[in-house]
């Protein structure tokens, strides 16, 4: 029953018994030889499985190491959602060149977070930008999703693009298009994110 909850998995009545019961149930079982080498293939697997696990929690902190040393690292990671992993990711495609964007709208439109509007007479079209940065939207669609629960004013934001008849992913992109322009901000001014002047109740109700 524990493991399931830690696993973030249901727990049905009688699911954890039923799992039990099957572990432990008799089963199919193979030559000696077959099973020896079968034993011996898991554990190869498994050692392979610890040395990569251990390959990347030292690179996650040297990584935390060398982003902590740039001068950007204490905004970027007072935004709720950023810590040294998706805030370096963050920094590594943004750059940290001060003029290397003209204004908010040009870091939207290279993260591809900002939609494209086509209107023709009264036909009126918005659809999602589709020649972008994909490693910073990537980025940026991981930092919205963590937001939803760091974030009252995030999260207020997201219901009501939901609520507004947005799926899903088109309530993260929005949500991220916000996100962008509030770091933007921050970085211009060089001032800390706080939660809320981020988000006042006028600009949540005029999303």
């Amino acid at each position: 029953m524990t493991l399931l909850k830690q696993a973030g998995r249901r727990n049905d009545a009688g699911l954890a018994e039923q799992i039990t019961n099957t572990l432990r149930a008799a089963a199919l079982r193979q030559p000696a030889p077959v099973e020896h080498a079968l034993g011996i293939a898991a554990l190869g697997l498994m050692e392979t499985i610890t040395a990569i696990s251990d390959a990347i929690d030292a690179l996650k902190a040297e990584l935390a190491t060398l982003f902590d040393q740039h001068p950007q690292a204490p905004i970027i990671t007072s935004f709720p959602g950023l810590g040294p992993v998706l805030g370096a990711r963050l920094l590594g495609e943004l750059g940290d060149d001060p003029n290397r964007f003209l204004d908010a709208q040009a870091v939207r439109s290279f993260a591809g977070t900002a939609p494209i509007t086509r209107a023709s007479g009264r036909s009126r079209v918005v659809s999602a930008r589709r020649i972008c940065n994909r490693r910073l939207g990537d980025t940026c669609h991981w930092w919205a999703y963590a937001t939803l629960t760091r974030s009252a004013g995030a999260r207020a934001h997201y219901d009501h693009r939901k609520a507004a008849s947005d799926t899903h992913n088109a309530a993260l992109r929005n949500l991220a298009n916000k996100l962008l322009s509030k770091l933007w901000h921050c970085l211009q001014t060089n001032t800390p994110y706080h939660e809320t002047s981020a988000w006042p109740t006028s600009e949540i109700a005029a999303a």
